[in-house]
């Protein structure tokens, strides 16, 4: 036998064979391993967003009911107050009623006790006459008789207007005192809304307040925020000054962030009022104080419209110089009174 092929038959390759099946299958199985790891990760991560979707649209559903619960509150309130109101009309007229049935009984009553007291003269007119006579005559004593029958009739007459009157009295008094209890309620209920806005025109100022700066012509006053005018405007004039623009620019801006939170049963409105001091001024334009300060809120009342404030939640006024914030004749009073006031208000 030739010395190459008995080479070839002492070389065995099975061993080789089978380590290199066995690297195939480790690396199968490792990738296999690595499939199944991921797998399970990614069952885990989807399983958490399942459990966390499920949390977001039971709180969605949670938020959803109470919305529904807070607009049924809302619509029951304006219904107990449209109740309230006119429950308070029914007895006011009620009592009015009452009132004049009162007044009729009354003067019947007096009419009667007339009656009465003139009935218990002749009476004792005639009894005294019959008693300085010796002898009464048949027609005397019929007409005794028939006063005294008249005597208690108008008695009878006059106990039943007194029951009356004292039933109307009753009647009275209960509609005063259900009048009273429902002007209390109507009362509490506005006074509810009245310290609701009141919270909203606190946030409302004080936003502007952080916006504008503190600024020693910029001040709230009581429920009022006060504006120099020279803050807004050119002296002797109702065109907005371009800083006045960016002013109102920044009240409209922070007026539209606070409207979406207000109620809508609170119909708020803001006002405007222009004020001016004691010195006149005429010119063709503005022959007095009144024409300058109602200009200038109208002008301030229109770029907020431009802002985009609603015209039906804005009003302007003008006062001339006749509601100054110091009287004195001084450069300083002066600037005081001319100014420009808002105020957040009802209805």
């Amino acid at each position: 036998m030739p010395r190459g092929r008995r080479a070839l038959r002492d070389v065995n390759i099975w061993p080789g064979f089978v380590d290199a099946l066995t690297s195939l299958v480790l690396a199968f199985i490792f990738v296999l391993l690595v499939f199944v790891v991921a797998q399970f990760t990614l069952s885990e991560v989807l399983t958490g967003r399942d459990a966390a979707l499920k949390r977001l649209n039971r709180q969605v559903s949670e938020l959803a009911d109470m919305l529904s619960l807070e607009r049924k509150a809302n619509t029951d309130l304006k219904s107990s107050l449209a109740q309230l109101s006119a429950e308070l009309q029914s007895s006011n007229l009620k009592r009015d009623t009452l009132a004049s049935r009162l007044s009729e009984l009354s003067g019947e009553r007096d009419k009667l006790t007339e009656q009465l007291e003139a009935a218990q003269q002749s009476v004792a007119a005639g009894k005294s006459s019959l008693a300085a006579q010796e002898q009464l005559t048949s027609e005397a004593q019929k007409q005794v008789a028939l006063l005294n029958e008249q005597l208690a009739a108008l008695r009878d007459q006059l106990a039943s207007i007194q029951q009356a009157l004292d039933a109307s009295e009753a009647a009275n008094k209960k509609k005063d005192v259900q009048i009273v209890d429902l002007g209390k309620r109507l009362n509490v209920a506005l006074a509810g809304k009245v310290e609701e806005l009141a919270r909203y025109r606190s946030q409302f100022f004080g936003q502007l307040r952080a916006i504008l700066g503190a600024r020693p012509d910029i001040r709230i006053v009581g429920d009022r925020f006060v504006f120099q005018s020279e803050v807004l405007f050119p002296s002797s004039s109702a065109e907005l000054s371009p800083a006045g623009l960016q002013t109102i620019g920044s009240l409209a801006s922070t007026l539209k962030q606070i409207e979406p939170k207000i109620p809508k049963d609170i119909n708020w409105i803001l006002e405007v009022d222009g004020f001016t001091d004691k010195r006149p001024i005429s010119t063709v334009r503005f022959p007095s104080n009144w024409e300058l300060s109602s200009a200038r809120a109208i002008a301030v009342v229109k770029a907020l419209v431009a802002d985009g404030v609603p015209a039906d939640h804005l009003s302007a006024a003008g006062f001339g110089e006749y509601q100054p914030i110091d009287p004195a004749d001084t450069p300083a009073a002066y600037a005081k009174n001319r100014r420009i006031e808002l105020k957040l208000t009802q209805h």
